[in-house]
């Protein structure tokens, strides 16, 4: 009956979510096959299914499955953004006509409302718009980190910086020592004026690596913000002398390749 195939084709999506943060991409696309089979416009076979497409970096295919999400709900933010990712990559790809190459996307069915192609268990998270959907999707911990990452950069090029803050914000809740993170939201809170931020972000990630240039200069440029330039000239001469150190510790490595020339 209508329970029973809700009933499987949840254990279908659950077990997918299991293969997807093992890595078994093709364990999941199978399984989500099989829970689509049941309910063929489920939210989260779906976002599965896309996620693991796009991991075996067929992204026609994991276009398509965002694509039909975002018909279903388009304030699906994971699919807003995989999407726009995703874009540019089939850009690269296969040129101007890159549209041309995709299969076609399902008509989703407009008359009937959201629950009757969300099984009852999986209406109530699917409402959810935080971070914490990407743990529903099964996504590890390292997987998200990259993905959240990987968004906030992307904000960063958009000149979104206060998306990217936000993005960076939530990897730091996962990895909180990874010096680039810090970095790079104190490049943000300069682009914002919001100096001190800045400081207090490359003074994090000097603690994690104290020689590191990026830290060294944004913070340079914090303290400038901020109006002490005594401190902005330490940072500086904290740069060139980095840099210096960088510099000879490669000439031996120089002199030996010249004399093999």
């Amino acid at each position: 009956g209508s329970e029973s195939a809700d009933d499987l084709s949840i254990l279908y999506s659950n077990r997918a979510a299991c293969y997807l943060k093992e890595g078994n991409c093709s364990g999941c696309i199978q399984d989500c096959n099989r829970a689509l089979e049941l309910h063929p416009f489920s939210m989260k076979p779906l976002l599965r299914r896309a996620m693991a497409y796009e991991t075996l970096e067929q992204y026609g295919k994991a276009y398509v499955d965002y694509k039909t999400v975002l018909l279903i709900d388009c304030g699906v933010q994971l699919a807003n953004d995989s999407i726009n990712r995703i874009t540019r990559i089939l850009m690269e790809l296969d040129g101007p006509n890159w549209q041309e190459k995709l299969s076609p996307i399902p008509a989703v069915p407009t008359s009937a409302p959201l629950g009757a192609w969300c099984p009852a268990a999986e209406t109530a998270s699917n409402q959810e718009r935080d971070s914490s959907s990407h743990h529903q999707l099964g996504l590890t911990d390292e997987n998200m980190f990259k993905i959240l990452k990987e968004e906030g950069n992307q904000c960063v090029k958009n000149t979104n910086y206060e998306g990217a803050i936000s993005k960076y914000s939530e990897c730091l809740k996962i990895n909180n020592k990874e010096c680039a993170i810090y970095t790079n939201r104190a490049l943000c809170y300069l682009k914002l004026c919001q100096f001190e931020e800045a400081k207090q972000d490359c003074d994090q990630a000097l603690r994690i690596d104290d020689g590191n240039m990026k830290a060294l200069y944004r913070r340079a440029l914090a303290y400038k913000g901020l109006k002490n330039y005594q401190k902005s000239l330490k940072s500086l001469s904290s740069v060139c002398k980095v840099a210096r150190e960088e510099l000879f510790a490669s000439l031996p490595l120089k002199e030996s390749i010249q004399k093999n020339i």
